[in-house]
């Protein structure tokens, strides 16, 4: 699965989502990892 180059780059934007989120109590580490990995496809899929 991470083979695929938008694969890759949504999971890596989760996972620095998720890390961000953590010290925001208002967010959290799952809303910061749906941010995070949205942020990450959609910049992938513009890249190719």
């Amino acid at each position: 699965m991470l083979e695929d180059p938008r694969a890759k780059r949504t999971a890596i934007a989760a996972g620095i989502g998720a890390l961000v989120a953590i010290p925001l109590p208002f967010i959290g580490p799952i809303l910061g990892a749906i941010v995070g990995g949205g942020i990450g496809y959609f910049t992938a899929d513009k890249k190719g």
